[in-house]
């Protein structure tokens, strides 16, 4: 009897992009599963959900402890994330009422899972999956192909009209770019939009992006991240997703957060030289061993 394709926790990291500021990021895992939800910072004039820093937050771990709980090898994951999803809006308009959409809570999901037959990845948003196989091939794997080209044209956009970031260190405390980033995020979830992401919507979990993710070489190493990290690849260039695992496989995650932070606050805290609507953002990952 041949063995069974196994997902094995290397190790697990999340640090947040601002001092005084909540971490907007979470992540979970089960025997099954591993998976990533970032929080879209909140756009909305106040914060419902209490204890949890933002309402950006809440949405992140309800999904996160939800899914860790429900499931498993075998189960439908858009039916699970319908189901958490609807969960999440009672609960959210049990204490919101009814508020505009650029304020319902939403999270982007990077996520993989063991079957009983390989790998399959699953996804919302513009987390992402990168692995690279024993063999030494690499992959990476984002539901929303181009998402952070688009996010670095719009960021410049604003940088453009600015001349950075702005003081706080978040652009949407700029009158005009919050306008923006409203009609943008109305958008979202609706047939109008382009992106679907995990929140109070249950319809998105229709429009989960699913695909098996096949190992070449017996094994492979991979890191499920928000978008934080993949800054490294995406943005700053330093890396590819090849050369990303082998340094999180030899030197750590928190090497990673150390890089990026100093490209972040140190080389280009005005996003002039790499445009991006926030200083720093929260960044969390899963470093993971895959036997097939």
């Amino acid at each position: 009897m041949s063995p069974k394709p196994t997902i094995s926790i290397i190790e697990v990291m999340s640090d947040p992009g601002k001092e005084g500021r909540p971490n907007e990021d979470r992540l979970g895992y089960n025997q099954h599963a591993a998976f990533v939800f970032d929080g879209a910072t909140g756009l909305g004039d106040r914060q419902f959900m209490q204890d949890y820093g933002s309402d950006a937050a809440w949405i992140a771990e309800f999904g996160a402890m939800q899914l860790e709980q429900r499931l498993d090898a075998t189960s439908d994951p858009k039916a699970i994330l319908r189901a958490i999803s609807e969960d999440a809006r009672q609960a959210f308009e049990a204490v919101a009422g009814e508020q505009p959409r650029y304020a319902w809570p939403l999270c982007s999901l990077t996520g993989l899972r063991a079957t009983p037959t390989g790998f399959q990845y699953f996804g919302l948003g513009d987390s992402a999956l990168y692995i690279l196989h024993d063999d030494g091939r690499s992959d990476f794997v984002i539901p929303i192909p181009g998402a952070y080209e688009w996010e670095q044209h719009r960021a410049a956009e604003h940088i453009a009209r600015l001349g950075g970031i702005g003081a706080s260190g978040s652009a949407n405390t700029d009158p005009t770019t919050l306008e923006n980033l409203r009609k943008g995020r109305a958008l979202q979830n609706t047939p109008n939009g382009a992106t679907w992401t995990f929140g109070v919507v249950p319809e998105a979990a229709d429009h989960l992006f699913v695909c098996d993710v096949p190992i070449h070489g017996g094994g492979a190493t991979a890191i499920l991240c928000s978008d934080g990290l993949a800054d490294l690849v995406a943005l700053y260039k330093t890396y590819d997703p090849a050369s990303l695992i082998r340094r999180a496989a030899t030197t750590g995650l928190r090497s990673l957060v150390a890089e990026l932070r100093h490209y972040e606050r140190e080389l280009d805290p005005d996003g002039l030289q790499y445009p991006r609507f926030k200083q720093s953002d929260d960044t969390t990952a899963i470093l993971l061993r895959l036997t097939a």
